[in-house]
């Protein structure tokens, strides 16, 4: 054989390989790779809406502490108002039970003190009695000299 018929029959079969791969082979091929790039740009907008929801999740999340920080930064505010007033509550009653305590106290002192005076001016009239009786040499009695035991206990 010579080598221009080799040659074209060498083509011959190059061609029936090419329209035989064309035809079986290539199209399986393609479908395949198709199939893949499909999948691929799915799992590339499925990994870019994941993106999304999760900058949307992390924006609620953050909104979400930030109304909870606020929430909580008023809370507090609230009970050290509370406890504020409450202090002052409790400085005022005890103010006005300090209060009662000192006027109970300097009454009680007044009646002592009257108290005190009264059993004075007795003692003082017994004693200017039984010095007077010493003085007269003998015995003054208290009914007879009421009206001027009297004065005298006033007088002193």
């Amino acid at each position: 054989m010579s080598i221009t018929g080799t040659l074209i029959v060498q083509m011959i079969v190059f061609m029936i390989l090419v329209g035989f791969t064309m035809k079986y082979v290539w199209p399986p091929i393609a479908a395949a790779l198709d199939e893949r790039a499909k999948k691929i740009a799915e799992g590339l907008a499925a990994a870019d809406k994941a993106k999304a929801d999760l900058a949307a999740a992390d924006k609620r999340v953050e909104a979400e502490l930030a109304k909870s920080r606020n929430q909580v930064t008023t809370l507090l505010a609230d009970a050290e108002r509370r406890a504020q007033t409450i202090i002052e509550e409790a400085k005022a009653r005890a103010t006005e039970e300090g209060s009662k305590i000192v006027a109970a106290a300097r009454v009680e002192a007044e009646q002592q003190t009257v108290k005190a005076r009264e059993a004075l001016r007795e003692q003082v009239a017994a004693l200017a009695v039984k010095g007077a009786e010493q003085i007269l040499r003998k015995e003054v009695n208290a009914g007879v000299h009421a009206d001027l035991l009297n004065r005298l206990k006033t007088e002193l």
